[in-house]
């Protein structure tokens, strides 16, 4: 099958999930012999078009310094037109299935799928809804929330990565619950797994997009309760995003700036690194829709600590792979992580239990067949 991943957000340059989830997949499926191709954002020091284990990957240099930088939809969907025209550079290959991720890839999705005579298939990693709680507030979100209620109606199948955000995208976009279907991301584990025998020590770890629904000022809000309470502690916080000039403001509030360090962007080496010296990981996000984060986590073999929020909940409930608290609740936060950093057979049974599930049920070679599943269910209704 030929397949066309569209994606505003593809390594090297990725703030979230959704790059990792699109590089995963990618691959999966051309080692199971289909023929994939990304459309994706130009990226530092990469001019040419890519074939990276067997998945080809086409860069549009997105440059439209007339837009004011409030204006976010604006640009995404001006953008989206210089992602499409990369369809001149295919020549007579055609896809049989285009696959979208996230709003931010809606307008270039529909296009290239009707242009092609292809169905469309997107997946949504998050929603605007959830992000503010189920009100949406009036701009950009509301805007956003529109162009996500739109492209879910006019695709013929989406798909969520929990059993959280199916709900949230059925009852939200008025969809009929068969037209979306549910597959859980994945992590490839060989990717960041350490080599040999690691000497964690007292870091505790966060990283991904800084926004505020993520949680991080719940961490800082920790980390202060816990001065004098675990010898040594420090904290790195790794990651860029709208909301990391509060945050480091909250820092500065708790009086922990020098306990908290806000690493900014950080390479998947380096944070393959800090993954593999940390004492644990916390994911403090109030809301998740699923937190592939989490699988990262525990494919370094990393104690982690999660936020009983959305996919986060469905990944770890009912399983000893990790320690939860409530959202938002740094006290409880804060006694989990002395818990883990003072106890080592607590964080050595949390990396035993964690590698299980890991293996058990998020291999990307599965996921890739029940995506192929799918498109083929949206192929059918074309």
């Amino acid at each position: 099958m030929r397949i066309l991943l569209v994606t505003w957000e593809f390594p090297p340059e990725t703030v979230g999930g959704v790059g990792a989830h699109v590089d995963g997949l990618s691959k999966s499926l051309a080692k199971d012999g289909h023929d994939v191709c990304i459309f994706t954002l130009a990226a530092p020091g990469i001019v040419e078009d890519q074939v990276v284990a067997g998945v080809r990957i086409i860069r549009a240099d997105v440059d439209l310094p007339w837009f004011p930088e409030n204006d976010a939809v604006g640009f995404v969907s001006s953008g989206n037109h210089h992602i499409t025209a990369l369809l001149a550079q295919l020549d007579d290959w055609h896809p049989d299935v285009v696959h979208a991720h996230d709003w931010r890839s809606a307008w270039a999705g529909l296009t290239l799928a009707t242009l092609c005579a292809a169905p469309l298939v997107t997946t949504f990693h998050s929603t605007e809804s959830g992000r503010h709680g189920g009100n949406v507030p009036e701009g950009d979100p509301a805007s956003i929330h529109s162009v996500e209620s739109w492209i879910a109606n006019v695709s013929q199948r989406v798909i969520c990565c929990s059993r959280f955000m199916q709900r949230e995208v059925i009852d939200g976009f008025e969809l009929m619950p068969d037209q979306v279907h549910l597959i859980p991301n994945g992590v490839d584990v060989d990717e960041w797994a350490p080599n040999g025998v690691q000497q964690r020590n007292m870091l505790v770890l966060a990283w991904g997009r800084v926004q505020y629904e993520k949680g991080f000022q719940v961490l800082a809000q920790a980390i202060g309760r816990l001065r004098g309470r675990v010898p040594g502690i420090r904290c790195v916080i790794a990651g860029r995003g709208p909301y990391l000039p509060e945050l480091q403001s909250q820092v500065d509030i708790e009086g922990v700036s020098d306990l908290v360090h806000l690493a900014g962007y950080v390479t998947d080496e380096e944070l393959r690194l800090l993954l593999h010296e940390a004492g644990c990981v916390v994911i403090p996000s109030l809301y998740e829709p699923f937190g592939i984060v989490a699988l990262e986590s525990l494919a370094a073999n990393a104690p982690t600590i999660v936020a009983r929020t959305g996919g986060l909940a469905e990944i770890m409930e009912g399983t000893e792979a990790s320690l939860m608290f409530e959202p938002g609740n740094a006290k409880e936060l804060a006694t989990r992580i002395e818990r883990v950093l003072m106890n080592p057979h607590v964080s050595q049974n949390i990396q035993a239990q964690g590698a299980e599930i890991l293996h058990a049920r998020f291999s990307w070679d599965a996921i890739a067949r029940s995506t192929v599943s799918a498109y083929g269910t949206a192929r059918a209704e074309l």
